[in-house]
């Protein structure tokens, strides 16, 4: 005899994916192209699921295991299959078909974790994804997810523009100066990821402790700066 294991609210809610979404944001703070770390390279939140995407999470590691190695192998198949790379949006609903199909299933429970994915498609078009535990998933020019999401998405909503992401240093600037809204300074609590298409080849690489030690002095030095313009405007 199989138990139910799904249960609504009397207003329509699945118990079970409000928990999730729960475990979600007590996690680690994931931002747009960075996260922040939880012990020194034992538990990491990035992962390649594809020479062209990337997708970070916030949640439980275990879940977001078993969902990075679904990706990776549904990638591979896409592309014997097809015999082109997978494009971001195919695999972000992939993702998300996944994680819907278990709150729906009697003995299964939701995955608790929330995922940007992030990537190029095969034209050099970037695009980026956000799946929620529910199945859900939406397209953004810039977001954050995990413990402190609110502050960080607010961040990137009033500061981003073509200005603030005309290059990479302007761009990787943004990304600090929004996680530092949740994120304690310094290098060992942040790292970044950056990913690039250049001349039709993907470029993707992880900023070493000293490049983000430099990023954050040149970021806290203009803070310096226009906190004393500030000042001398007010006299």
């Amino acid at each position: 005899m199989i138990v139910p294991s799904l249960f609504f609210s009397p207003d329509g809610h699945l118990f079970q994916v409000e928990y999730a979404q729960e475990a979600v944001k007590k996690r680690i703070n994931c931002g747009w192209g960075a996260w922040e770390k939880l012990h020194d390279r034992t538990i990491r939140k990035i992962h390649m699921i594809d020479e062209h995407v990337m997708l970070a999470f916030a949640g439980l590691s275990a879940d977001a295991r078993v969902l990075v190695d679904r990706a990776r192998v549904e990638c591979q198949a896409y592309k014997l299959t097809l015999e082109d790379p997978v494009t971001v949006a195919y695999i972000s609903r992939y993702i998300a078909n996944t994680k819907q199909r278990f709150t729906q299933s009697p003995g299964r429970r939701p995955f608790g974790i929330s995922m940007l994915i992030g990537g190029f498609d095969f034209d050099g078009t970037p695009r980026l994804f956000k799946t929620e535990p529910s199945g859900a998933y939406y397209e953004y020019l810039a977001n954050s997810t995990g413990r402190g999401e609110k502050p960080v998405r607010e961040y990137l909503e009033e500061h981003y523009n073509d200005e603030t992401t005309a290059d990479e240093q302007s761009t990787l600037k943004l990304v600090v100066k929004s996680l530092s809204q949740v994120v304690q300074s310094g290098s060992q609590n942040i790292e970044i990821a950056v990913m690039k298409f250049v001349n039709g080849e993907i470029v993707n690489r992880v900023l070493t402790v000293e490049e983000v030690e430099a990023l954050l002095k040149v970021v806290d030095e203009e803070r310096v700066a226009a906190e004393a313009e500030e000042a001398a405007k007010k006299k």
